[in-house]
């Protein structure tokens, strides 16, 4: 593969900084390759070709000048679905929006491009991100260029299915559930979800959500942990119309030290048990860890139970309303998300206690995190399944008990399945601390090598 389709986007940032390569010829390199690879994934669904030629030209002019728009000059990206773009149809997976163009760029899409990003074109991801597999009416499936009768997880699936093939080195994903670090996971990227409250979800399928707030976030996707930290303090930071997100303080990795590190790894939930290949995954990474100076000890927090059962009831405790609402807000009148939810729906005693449930979780795994600066842990219990079976399979509390507090996580690889499928871990740092699980990440992804090339 072209050594331009593999370069991080930090990277391509300095090569195109140098002017040892023009933006016009990187953003040309994705495209072709976007076109070469896209009819057997399906991951790119709106591209903006035209656009991104003029404006990479652009950039290789002012550049000339001496002029710089900031760390992202000239550099390109993808962007899921979910995010408003303005002039470029967005439809969030959802037939009411097989037609929008927004008028204006999400505000973490607005600061990529100030930054210097030139958008190529929207990644698939399933109705309104609420699924595991990448799939809509509107676009179709995508496929895993691991094995392309694989998935690549969801819901951002298709981000991180051309990251992986060399189409595109960042994207932008979000994670309810999962949503970043289980495509991450299963294409062998890495993906940050942030603190909830760092990024603005305005312009997002699923906007900012009262007692749903903390579950869904904005993150990036890239081939390496470097770019995740290249991008993450682009994006955050308030845009003072998503009520829940704050500014504060970015914390630079470099600047983390592993000495004295105290570090709790577990590999068994207890609610799905890995295959051994993950689990020896976790174990090895641990080890490194421990080797760069940590005290990385054994420990499993012991509410993951709990904080399984509770997103059960959480997801249906309205009956779907919610889920509705956003639909007939969209325009949307034919889905399954519409269908009646009625098997785990609370009356307003019983959603009372559901979020003195989720507030009392929330304590008890503070508790654990005390004694701790970081988690590390599976994402999933399996590398990913073939298409047929992907709709049966559930990630479990690996994932969702982190969507329940708030907490950024870092998915990076750190191992490969005996199917040749890409193992990733995730790295769980305290609120706030993104620099302590990227820096974490980066020693592992050091160690281990991250992202391979894939078979497509």
């Amino acid at each position: 593969m072209d050594s331009l389709l593999t370069a991080s986007a930090t990277k391509l940032a300095e090569m195109i900084r140098s002017k040892r390569v023009s933006s016009l010829e990187v953003v040309t390199a994705n495209l072709n390759r976007i076109k070469a690879v896209n009819p057997a994934l399906n991951a790119v669904v709106q591209f903006c070709e035209e656009r991104a030629l003029s404006e990479a030209g652009e950039l290789d002019t002012e550049l000339a000048r001496g002029e710089s728009r900031g760390p992202l000059h000239g550099v390109p990206f993808t962007l899921k679905d979910s995010h408003d773009t303005e002039g470029i149809i967005s439809t969030g997976g959802t037939s009411g929006r097989v037609s929008y163009v927004p008028d204006a760029d999400s505000p973490p899409t607005a600061r990529l491009r100030a930054a210097g990003g030139v958008l190529l074109g929207k990644t698939n991801t399933p109705e309104l991100t609420f699924a595991g597999v990448t799939d809509n009416a509107i676009y179709g499936r995508t496929n895993n260029p691991y094995d392309v009768a694989r998935t690549p997880g969801g819901s951002s699936g298709g981000a991180a299915a051309i990251i992986a093939a060399g189409g595109s080195p960042l994207d932008l994903g979000s994670d309810t559930g999962g949503s970043i670090r289980e495509p991450a996971s299963h294409c062998g990227i890495a993906g940050l979800k942030p603190t909830s409250g760092r990024v603005p979800r305005t312009g997002h399928i699923v906007p900012s959500g009262g007692a749903w707030d903390s579950f869904t976030t904005i993150g990036p996707l890239a081939r390496r942990v470097e770019d995740l930290w290249l991008t993450f303090p682009l994006i955050a930071g308030t845009d003072w119309r998503d009520p829940y997100v704050v500014d504060m303080p970015v914390n630079e990795p470099n600047d983390v030290s592993l000495s004295g590190m105290r570090i709790a790894f577990y590999t068994d939930n207890e609610l799905r048990s890995p295959t051994k290949e993950i689990v020896d995954a976790v174990r090895a990474a641990s080890q490194v860890l421990s080797s760069a100076g940590a005290s990385v000890v054994e420990h499993t927090p012991p509410v993951l139970r709990r904080a399984d059962n509770i997103l059960d009831y959480h997801r249906g405790a309205d009956g779907g309303a919610r889920t509705r609402l956003l639909l007939s807000r969209y325009g949307t009148t034919e889905s399954p998300l519409l269908q009646p939810n009625p098997e785990n729906r609370l009356e307003v005693e019983g959603f009372a206690h559901l979020q003195d449930d989720v507030d009392g979780l929330r304590t008890e795994m503070l508790k654990f995190m005390e004694g701790y600066d970081a988690i590390l842990c599976p994402i999933l219990a399996t590398p990913a399944p073939l298409h047929e079976d992907a709709q049966s399979y559930t990630t479990g509390s690996y994932n969702h008990v982190y969507n329940i507090t708030g907490w950024p996580a870092v998915a990076v690889r750190a191992g490969t399945s005996p199917e040749g499928m890409p193992i990733g871990v995730q790295i769980v740092a305290r609120p706030w601390r993104e620099d302590v699980a990227l820096a974490l990440a980066s020693v592992v992804e050091q160690a281990t090598g991250g992202w391979v090339t894939p078979t497509i």
